[in-house]
């Protein structure tokens, strides 16, 4: 059995790992507050127990009855996140991840394994130590790795710290079947909205419109040389595949439903992180993705006919309209849901009920892990 501790999420991800992973297990419950996450979570596996509750709702001898032999952590981020306040234990929002330490120790048969993700900044936390120290008093062994889907050839930059920790006298050969319990700590305000943080004058190093680089490419937005530079050579990387692999067929998508408003362009056209079908990149999707511009997801240009520098080379030197009909030649559209879950490692057999929203869809996906990564990690874990 597996128990799965992790924040508000598209529930059942923990679940499609281990389907993915190949390793023989069972899911003996799942547990979580959220109203979206659950109808989500029951809509792919109508046949797994799924509990509405807190896990400091669940009680030592509750834990020791499910006798789980792996625990799979995503306790909420925010205590962590870079544009965040960084309250670390001291956020409310940490008492279910202190809850399973503080049991950790007491329980009557300690876990076999353990995995634990989330965001960059959790490794120099006091959460952190305190892990660590608990995993140690324990007697586990364990190594901290950050990665990115890129590095699983996967054109989507969602950097995160993980954590994998087996019982030091754990011999993996013994493997045979495991039970799962996938759980979700996380209080109420746990899925606050994380904003974008607001953009202020170019600071030194910010290119300006029509800035040359090596190479012949122009600056065309508010982005440094360096940025610039790192965007091409990731579209050269040759071993990460490409956006295209991953969009839904042309005749199925709506179009209309997913370009950009024209208020958006005007307003965000120079913040915007622009992809084509055949770039290797896209960067991270938040849950703020479709409402917000800046730092939720990349946007996908639909005209290739059009090249990009030609639009916005001297766009600030033209009126508005100008500047609206050269943006709306780029056809500029958001990544559908299921293209963000096919980025995100999602297989074809995940779906969404159908009364939950497009907003709704975005929201649980940017709160989510990329299975592909994680199966990796499991794999690793128990080999």
């Amino acid at each position: 059995m597996i128990i799965d501790t992790g924040q508000v999420d598209v529930r059942g991800c923990r679940s499609l790992v281990q389907l993915k992973s190949g390793i023989p297990s069972q899911v003996v419950a799942a547990i979580d507050i959220n109203t979206t996450a659950n109808q989500i979570y029951r809509h792919n596996f109508p046949d797994t127990c799924l509990w509405n509750k807190t896990i400091e709702g669940i009680t030592l001898d509750d834990f020791n009855k499910l006798s789980f032999d792996m625990i799979l952590m995503s306790p909420p981020c925010q205590p962590f996140t870079r544009i965040g306040l960084k309250g670390d234990i001291s956020d409310p929002r940490t008492k279910s991840f202190l809850y399973i330490l503080d049991l950790l120790p007491r329980l009557s048969k300690l876990p076999r394994f353990i995995l634990l993700e989330n965001v960059k900044g959790f490794e120099t936390s006091s959460a952190r130590e305190r892990l660590v120290k608990t995993l140690m008093g324990c007697g586990y062994t364990f190594q901290e790795i950050m990665v990115s889907p890129t590095s699983v050839g996967i054109p989507n930059s969602r950097l995160r710290y993980f954590l994998i920790a087996k019982i030091s006298t754990e011999n993996s050969s013994t493997l045979t079947s495991f039970k799962i319990l996938d759980a979700i700590p996380h209080p109420a305000e746990s899925d606050s909205a994380e904003l974008p943080t607001a953009l202020g004058p170019p600071h030194p190093g910010t290119c300006q419109p029509e800035e040359e680089i090596p190479g012949g490419h122009v600056l065309y937005k508010l982005e440094t040389t360096m940025d610039a530079q790192r965007k091409i050579n990731q579209n050269h990387d040759l071993s990460v595949r490409q956006i295209q692999d991953f969009l839904e067929p042309q005749m199925e998508v709506i179009l209309e439903h997913y370009l950009l408003p024209p208020k958006t362009l005007l307003r965000y056209a120079l913040l915007l992180d622009i992809v084509r079908p055949t770039c290797r990149r896209s960067v991270c999707f938040t849950k703020g993705y479709g409402r917000y511009v800046e730092g939720t997801g990349s946007v996908l240009q639909c005209s290739m006919e059009t090249e990009m520098e030609n639009v916005f080379r001297g766009l600030d030197q033209c009126c508005e309209e100008e500047k609206l009909q050269r943006l709306l030649k780029l056809k500029l559209r958001y990544f559908t849901p299921r293209e963000v879950a096919n980025l995100m490692g999602f297989p074809q057999s995940f779906s969404f009920p159908e009364q939950i929203t497009t907003k709704q869809q975005y929201r649980v996906l940017g709160n989510s892990l990329n299975v592909v990564v994680v199966t990796k990690l499991l794999q690793l874990l128990i080999s």
